[in-house]
């Protein structure tokens, strides 16, 4: 029997994750990439000697039963990372520093230091969190899509995973103490970050989860976060499957209700047994264009856009920054204001040790806020580019300033300055309107699955649960090929 087709748009790392893994299954996979750089919002890019981390910056899930552990045991490849550990450094609006240590003794040495009354919180926050990265461990399909996604949840399920039954519908402020604002503007700034979404309405358990991420162990990936991606493509290649760069895929063609045929704007066209949309809703829904089945034009419809990002690479001095300081960092402003805009800051340096990063003697650093889209592109489409270039200079003044609190003299340091707004993530990305990050996981009831009313087109990536994060998007992606395997099997003969 031939193998069958696969065609994966985007190299991403979910929808790498899902061809490497079809590809050891035996399928014929071609991954379409529209950029000259695999990776999309955790890829790396280069730019006048510096290799500059586009969105993420640390990378989870490598520690033992970890996702990107599994999949390189799945796969026999290993991964250019190296831990970190502090994992970054939070600094409070009121002039306190929380080190966020990977290493579990000194990680409660320091909460009990600066939130002495919140330790009943931090001990149900592991119990939910360890409840949480168990069942993660083992084929989990959520949401739910069918029959057989019931028999695999029955399977993962243990006595002990009841634990967890009360709080399904809790929130991270249900657990969480009152009356500490610094405490609540702490635990505001790492949920944004992981989970897309505050304490107010992040999901316990899986709020509990992202909270857990430094004591789970976070890595710098040598050459950039982008080398996760780019280690994937290169087992593809040695395997026999393709991946190609500057492939920008126009359309998906449906022929008697099935994803037939890719067509790229460069005149490709690919035929298809399984299609893999590395894309979010929207995305998906312009590549099916007026094929797009009634079912997803009425959600793209009512979906609310997710986040956006400003960010700010940075070419430093290294001379300038102290040798001793932390590489990561989040800085919050206002606890009266809401995150995001500059109010939250995520600052990440480049390994000093790593210099592949930048010219001798320099460091490259990321800085990003998270940012509504609308109003970036009210102004960009707008008669008065000049408001446009304005809004962008404010932003960048504000990282800078939040980020001087972490590292005082930054400013001094600075040789090199590129922003970007979500106008720039849709370029180089191609995400519509430039959302990035997916949806918030505010409840595990609302959680979006992989499949599409087309029977044989998936998305992968951190539009489906469980979302952001280079270990969730690797989930997402093992489910897939899993789903898609099963497919296979059900593929007439010739």
């Amino acid at each position: 029997m031939a193998a069958p087709r696969t065609v994966v748009i985007g190299a991403g790392i979910g929808g790498l994750t899902a061809a490497a893994l079809l590809l050891r299954a035996g399928h014929s996979v071609t991954v379409l990439e529209a950029h000259v750089y695999p990776g999309g919002s955790a890829g790396t890019f280069y730019h006048k000697g510096f290799r500059f981390d586009a969105g993420a910056t640390l990378a989870g899930g490598f520690s033992a039963g970890g996702p990107h552990a599994r999949l390189a045991e799945t796969l026999g490849l290993a991964w250019p990372v190296a831990p970190v550990d502090p994992a970054w450094v939070v600094h409070l609006p009121d002039g306190r520093a929380v080190t966020q240590w990977a290493d579990p003794a000194a990680w409660r040495a320091e909460r009990r230091q600066v939130f002495p009354d919140a330790e009943a919180f931090w001990r149900k926050q592991e119990m939910l969190a360890d409840l949480s990265w168990d069942i993660s461990s083992r084929p989990f399909p959520w949401p739910p899509q069918s029959p057989r996604d019931l028999i695999a949840l029955g399977k993962a399920l243990r006595p002990r995973t009841l634990r967890a039954t009360p709080y399904l519908l809790s929130t991270i402020g249900d657990l969480a103490p009152q009356g500490d604002a610094q405490f609540r503007a702490f635990l505001d700034g790492q949920l944004l970050i992981s989970a897309q979404t505050t304490a107010s309405r992040a999901n316990a358990l899986y709020g509990s989860a992202a909270l857990d991420l430094p004591r789970r162990g976070v890595n710098h990936v040598r050459g950039g976060i982008g080398a996760l991606a780019g280690t994937l493509v290169d087992w593809i290649r040695a395997q026999g499957g393709e991946v190609l760069y500057r492939q920008r895929v126009a359309r998906v063609e449906l022929a008697h209700g099935r994803a037939a045929f890719v067509h790229t704007q460069r005149g490709l066209t690919l035929a298809a047994d399984f299609v893999l949309a590395n894309t979010t809703p929207w995305g998906l829904a312009r590549l099916l264009g007026n094929d797009a089945p009634p079912a997803l034009t009425r959600d793209v419809d009512v979906l609310k856009p997710t986040w956006g990002a400003f960010t700010l690479y940075l070419g430093l001095d290294a001379a300038h920054v102290s040798s001793g300081v932390v590489d990561h960092h989040q800085v919050i402003v206002d606890p009266a204001q809401p995150l995001g805009e500059g109010n939250s800051v995520f600052l990440s340096l480049s390994d000093s040790a790593d210099d592949s990063r930048a010219p001798t003697g320099m460091r490259a650093a990321t800085l990003s806020t998270h940012t509504d889209i609308a109003a970036w592109w009210a102004l960009r489409q707008g008669p008065d580019e000049a408001a446009y270039l304005a809004r962008r200079e404010e932003y960048a003044e504000r990282l800078v300033a939040a980020a001087e609190r972490a590292i005082p003299g930054l400013r001094g340091a600075i040789r090199l300055r590129l922003p970007g707004t979500p106008v720039t993530f849709q370029y180089y990305t191609g995400r519509p309107l430039g959302m990035v990050g997916g949806f918030a996981q505010t409840s595990l009831f609302d959680a979006r699955g992989p499949r599409t009313p087309v029977e044989n087109l998936w998305l992968v990536g951190d539009s489906i649960f469980p979302g952001q994060s280079t270990a969730g998007v690797t989930l997402g992606g093992m489910r897939v090929a899993a789903e898609v395997e099963q497919a296979a099997r059900r593929l007439p003969r010739p």
